[in-house]
């Protein structure tokens, strides 16, 4: 019937109407019910079960609860002793979840048992789930943030402070409650502060870092704006960072630094006046130089070009470099650019293979590049390298390969180059006889050679030590003269040290006694010390036609540099000079 029908009905008549009793209407109303209902007797035995009992947690009318649901047993036997329910547990059947409570069932003073009921708490647990989680999240970053060594200032968008954390407190000698609730802005014209990053932060609405001092103590600040979907700041986060330590440790860490440069110089110190001590002679400050950058780059793998005059030494501080590096045991390969022949300067440097040009050997020859693999190349007068060569040497210094004169593929190689000339390399780009790209390759080290007559305080240790060599030697004894030394010393000494050893061995031998004297020197050597006939004639005409010849092609190796251009400037052919060159042992 409708409902507006029976509104005037009593509750008996609608259920007489519809043929229904008392018992069989509260089994309608309780199966309507979302919770599950079970009443059970005293004996444990299930008397009712409504539907959401029966269909989702399987308890039925004459089954014992024990069986169905036995984490009740021991709440359900406390209640029919008179117990309070506690209630509150939770039953989890499949994927749902039930908070149980258990009422005793009494009528007067008789008890007929108990009614258990089954709140389906699915959802909510899901809600309760992800509240506990959120919390349980909160709880670790407030642990992470109360943990930092680093201060944490957090404040809204009108610079009102929400929050510090512990490190803030201890860095700034305040407390939370000393600042949280109160703007920056206030606390700056308190003097609390000088300068704050949240202020800057939200005036210029970019990241912000500053130095801040505060009780003797040096503070990095930086502070970052957090921003909503809108694009506003809503928050700005400022960490503090305590850098006094760190600046004392970057101190400590200078002065060590200071200090292992002090052992090194002392080091470096100690190795030239080991090399002193053998065969360099370095009493002048810018031979002294010379030779600690020679052993400074001894332990590094770069490409070192050595530029001086003819005889100043090259070759010794290329062997000086060898054997302070890490490459000391390996092969030391000296080659002299312009003593090949340019037609074999490319199979001589990097091999050939087998047939690759006419007279080539059957089976190939690898080249100076291969046969100094894992060691060290050294290429003096590398300003005559032809262009072509020069090409090669390029890529090699880029990539590490070389290619045979008629190989299709190239190979790697392990090879510090070591490069030296007396001529002026730049002069040759100009003249477009030497390539730019390559004198910048080879000269990421440059090491610039003095000459003998800029170091005038090395000649007499030097001609004392050849004097001793050569005369041991042969097993004689000489000495000059103090004339002798003032000539020699006053002697500009065009050809360097070679010239000079030279020289000594010639006078060890030539020498007539014991004393070397000022008659004993070549006439160049002479110069002005002695005039007149008899100094003259005591010169024989042979003497005084090498010394012209050697002074020449001295003169003329320095102005022209390659053998070509000599040989047109003297008048004479490339194989005379070459000859000549060999003979007087100028290089």
């Amino acid at each position: 019937m409708p409902i507006r029908e029976s509104c005037d009905r009593t509750l008996d008549e609608v259920l007489k109407a519809h043929g229904l009793g008392w018992d069989l209407f509260a089994d309608v109303i309780l199966d309507a019910s979302r919770n599950g209902c079970v009443t059970v007797a005293y004996d444990g035995r299930v008397l009712f079960a409504n539907k959401v009992a029966r269909e989702e947690l399987g308890i039925r009318p004459g089954t014992a609860l024990a069986d169905r649901a036995p984490e009740l047993l021991a709440r359900l036997e406390g209640v029919l002793d008179g117990e309070e329910d506690p209630g509150g547990q939770l039953l989890a059947r499949g994927e749902a979840t039930y908070l149980t409570k258990v009422t005793r069932v009494q009528v007067g003073s008789a008890l007929l048992g108990a009614l258990c009921v089954f709140i389906d708490m699915t959802n909510s647990e899901a809600a309760l789930r992800q509240m506990r989680a959120y919390a349980e999240l909160i709880r670790e970053q407030e642990a992470i943030i109360n943990s930092l060594d680093e201060g944490i200032w957090i404040s809204d968008s009108e610079a009102v402070v929400q929050r510090i954390n512990p490190a803030s407190e201890r860095l700034n000698h305040i407390k939370a409650a000393e600042v949280v609730g109160r703007s920056m802005r206030d606390l700056v014209a308190a003097g609390v502060f000088d300068r704050s990053a949240t202020l800057e932060v939200l005036a210029r609405g970019v990241p912000v870092t500053m130095l801040q001092s505060r009780e003797g103590r040096k503070l990095v600040l930086t502070g970052i704006p957090v921003l909503d979907d809108a694009g506003r700041i809503f928050r700005v986060v400022v960490t503090e960072r305590d850098i006094t330590e760190v600046e004392a440790l970057q101190k400590e860490l200078e002065e060590q630094e200071a200090m292992r440069d002090r052992y090194r110089d002392r080091l470096l110190e100690l190795q030239v006046a080991e090399v002193e001590s053998r065969r360099v002679i370095a009493r002048s400050e810018c031979m002294q130089l010379a030779l600690r950058q020679a052993i400074r780059v001894a332990s590094v793998d770069s490409t070192v070009l050595m530029t001086g005059e003819s005889g100043v030494g090259k070759e010794l501080f290329a062997d000086l470099i060898c054997r302070y590096s890490d490459r000391s045991g390996k092969p030391l390969v000296k080659i002299n650019c312009g003593a090949i022949p340019e037609s074999l300067v490319e199979a001589e440097l990097f091999g050939y293979e087998k047939g690759a040009f006419t007279g080539a050997q059957s089976k190939g020859k690898p080249g100076y590049f291969e046969l100094a693999d894992g060691g060290i190349l050294f290429l003096d007068e590398v300003g005559e390298l032809p262009l072509a060569s020069q090409v090669k040497l390029l890529r090699f210094l880029e990539d590490g390969r070389v290619t045979r004169v008629g190989a299709t593929q190239g190979r790697k190689l392990d090879v510090r180059i070591l490069a030296a000339t007396h001529q002026d390399l730049r002069a040759m780009v100009e003249r477009g006889s030497f390539r730019l790209d390559l004198y910048y390759r080879l000269s990421v080290i440059p090491i610039s050679i003095p000459p003998l007559r800029q170091r005038t305080e090395c000649i007499l240790p030097l001609l004392q030590y050849y004097l001793e060599l050569f005369a041991g030697r042969h097993g004689v004894h000489r000495r000059f003269t103090r004339a002798a030394s003032d000539a020699l010393l006053a002697y500009a000494w065009p050809g360097n040290v070679r010239e000079l050893a030279n020289l000594c061995e010639r006078l060890v031998v030539m020498a007539d006694s014991e004393l070397i004297g000022l008659n004993d020197l070549p006439q160049d050597v002479r110069g002005g010390a002695r005039t007149g006939g008899a100094a003259a004639g005591a010169q024989s005409l042979a003497r005084m036609l090498e010394d012209t010849e050697r002074a020449l092609l001295v003169e003329a190796r320095k102005r022209h540099g390659s053998q070509a251009l000599m040989a047109k400037a003297l008048g004479i052919d490339q194989s005379t000079v070459a000859r000549k060159l060999k003979r007087y042992a100028i290089h």
